[in-house]
C-alpha cells in the first residue's frame, strides 16, 4: 500500500485518488480552499442555484466508468441525469433557426436541410463523417492512453479534408476556419463548428481540422443535464472518495513539493508540516510552480509559455420572475455575426463587441424558489483577465455582462427591457474570478493543442487535470484521473484505459 498525496480537489484529481484508494492506496487530498470541485462550482441565494462553471455533461460514460470501477453504486443512483433533448436550438445572424436533437446524425441532418435550405444538412452529414473518422483515428492517443514519449506521431492532423482546387492548387482545409469556409459553405454552418471550437478555449483561425471531433462527440453521444446542476456531480465523485476512505484536508496549502533520493516523496504545507508520500499528484503549473527545477526533458510536451493569458469565460447568472414556459428549450446559442472578429478579440486581448452567447434554461425545480421563477445562465467566451482586460473593471464588467443580457433576451423571446424587469436578482461572473479555459488535447502539426504527459522527470510526481494530457473539459478531466491511476497503479506495463 502506497501513500499518495493529491494537490487539489479538482475533478481530475478526485477521479485519480477515487480509483487509487481502490487499490489499496491510502490517499490524502491537500485542499487550499475550503471545498471540493475546482471550476464545477454553483452559486445558490434566495431560493436559486445555478452552476458557475459547465452546465451540460458531454461523454457521461468517462464518469459512468469511475463509478462502475469504485464502487456497486453506479453514476444514476448517486445523480440525477437527464438526456437534453433537443440538444440545442440555434439563432444565427441572419434570423434563421434551427432546432437539434440530441445524438442522431439522420435528426440534425433533417433539422439542418429544413433550417437553412437545401444542401446545408448533407454538407454537415458529410463533415460529421469525417469527424467521426477523426473520432476513431484519434480516441486512443488523445484519450485514453498516457501521452506516448514518441508524441510526434500526433503531428499529423486526422482529419481527412477531401482536397479542393484553391489558388490555381489542390490544397486540404487545415483549420477549423479552413474547414467552414471551404467545406462547409454556408456562414451559418461554420458558425456552428466555429462556436463550438470556440467554447472549448480554441481559436477557430488556429486551432486544427481535428477539432471536428469536438461537435462529432456532444452530436454523437448527446448532452447531459445533472439534476440541481453539475455541482451534484462534484459532490457524487467527492462523496464516492470519501466512501473509500479518501481523506481530505480542506484549507490546507501546499508550498512545495518534497524531494528525497531524487525522486517526489511528500508535500509541504504552509506552516511547516511535511506530509511524507510514495507519489504525489498535481496539476501541470502547481507542478511546476512547486517543485522549482525543470520537469519536462528536452524534446517533451511542454506547458505553453507565459505570455497571454488562457480565455476565460463571462456568466451572467439570472434569477427570473415569472414560470419557464413548458417550451422552452433547455440550450439556446446565439450566434456572433462574425467568429473571426470574436475569436481575433479573444485571442488578441480585447473586448468582443457581439459575442456567440449560449442561454441554459434547464427546466429544473432544485434551480428556482418556486413555480412562479426561473434560473437561467448565459455565457460566452472573452479574452482571459489580465493582458489587455482587466475583468475587475465594474464598468467593463456590466458592459460586457449587458451586451449578455440583450442576447439572452433574443433567446428567450423577449424585449431586454422586459427581460431586465422580470429580474430579482443577476450576477456577473469573469474569468477574474473563474480563471481561464483549458482547451482539450487536439492532434495537429507541431503538436502545438498537446499538453504534457503525466508524468515527469521527478520520479514519483504525476500531474493531472485540464492543463495535462488529455486536456481541459469535464470528460478530459475525469479520463485524465483514469490515466494517472493507471500509471501508479500498473507503472511501466500500463497502456490505457479499457
Amino acid at each position: 500500500m502506497a501513500r499518495i498525496a493529491v494537490i487539489g480537489a479538482g475533478m481530475g484529481a478526485m477521479a485519480a485518488a477515487a480509483r487509487l484508494a481502490v487499490a489499496g492506496h491510502r490517499v490524502t487530498v491537500y485542499e487550499r480552499t475550503a471545498t471540493y470541485g475546482g471550476a464545477v462550482g454553483a452559486v445558490e441565494h434566495a431560493g436559486f442555484t445555478f452552476d458557475s462553471g459547465p452546465g451540460l455533461l458531454h461523454l457521461p460514460a468517462v464518469w459512468r466508468d469511475l463509478f462502475l470501477k469504485t464502487g456497486r453504486e453506479p453514476l444514476e443512483k448517486c445523480v440525477g441525469l437527464v438526456q437534453v433533448d433537443p440538444a440545442s436550438r440555434h439563432l444565427f445572424a441572419d434570423g434563421t433557426e434551427a432546432v437539434l436533437p440530441d445524438a442522431s446524425r439522420a435528426g440534425i441532418v433533417s433539422a439542418l436541410e429544413s433550417a437553412l435550405g437545401r444542401g446545408a444538412g448533407e454538407r454537415w452529414g458529410e463533415f460529421l463523417g469525417r469527424a467521426g473518422d477523426t473520432w476513431d483515428r484519434s480516441r486512443r492517443p488523445l484519450l485514453e492512453e498516457p501521452l506516448w514519449p514518441d508524441w510526434r506521431v500526433l503531428e499529423r492532423d486526422p482529419y481527412p479534408a477531401p482536397r479542393q482546387r484553391r489558388l490555381l492548387r489542390a490544397r486540404q482545409a487545415a483549420t477549423v476556419a479552413e474547414v467552414g469556409a471551404w467545406e462547409l459553405a454556408d456562414p451559418r454552418l461554420a458558425a456552428l463548428f466555429e462556436g463550438c471550437v470556440l467554447g472549448y478555449g480554441l481559436d477557430p483561425r488556429q486551432a486544427p481540422a481535428s477539432a471536428a471531433l469536438l461537435p462529432y462527440m456532444e452530436q454523437t453521444f448527446g448532452s447531459w443535464y445533472v439534476e440541481g446542476g453539475l455541482r451534484e456531480l462534484a459532490r457524487a465523485v467527492y462523496e464516492r472518495c470519501a466512501a473509500r476512505r479518501v481523506e481530505f484536508v480542506f484549507g490546507a496549502e501546499v508550498v512545495s513539493i518534497v524531494e528525497k533520493d531524487g525522486r517526489a516523496a511528500g508535500v509541504e504545507l504552509r506552516g511547516g508540516e511535511i506530509a511524507a508520500a510514495d507519489h504525489v499528484v498535481a496539476g501541470a503549473a502547481d507542478a511546476a510552480r512547486l517543485t522549482g527545477r525543470e520537469l519536462w526533458a528536452e524534446g517533451d510536451v511542454r506547458p505553453p509559455a507565459a505570455g497571454q493569458p488562457l480565455p476565460g469565460r463571462l456568466t451572467v447568472l439570472l434569477a427570473l420572475r415569472g414560470a419557464r414556459p413548458a417550451s422552452a428549450v433547455h440550450r439556446t446559442v446565439v450566434h456572433s455575426p462574425d467568429t473571426g472578429a470574436e475569436a481575433a478579440a479573444v485571442f488578441g486581448g480585447g473586448p468582443t463587441a457581439r459575442p456567440t452567447v449560449t442561454v441554459l434554461r434547464p427546466d429544473d425545480p432544485r434551480t428556482r424558489p418556486d413555480e412562479g421563477h426561473e434560473a437561467v445562465t448565459v455565457s460566452a467566451t472573452v479574452a482571459g483577465h489580465g493582458g489587455g482586460v482587466d475583468w475587475t473593471d465594474e464598468a467593463l464588467r456590466e458592459r460586457c455582462a449587458g451586451a449578455l443580457v440583450d442576447a439572452a433576451a433574443r433567446a428567450l423571446g423577449e424585449r431586454p427591457a422586459a427581460l431586465r424587469e422580470r429580474l430579482v436578482w443577476h450576477k456577473v461572473l469573469t474569468p477574474a474570478e473563474t480563471g481561464g479555459i483549458p482547451a482539450p488535447a487536439l492532434a495537429g502539426p507541431g503538436g502545438r493543442h498537446l499538453h504534457p504527459a503525466n508524468t515527469t522527470r521527478l520520479p514519483g510526481l504525476l500531474l493531472a487535470g485540464g492543463h495535462a494530457h488529455p486536456g481541459g473539459g469535464l470528460a478530459h478531466a475525469g479520463m485524465s484521473g483514469a490515466l494517472v491511476a493507471g500509471l501508479i497503479v500498473e507503472g511501466a506495463d500500463f497502456r490505457g484505459s479499457q
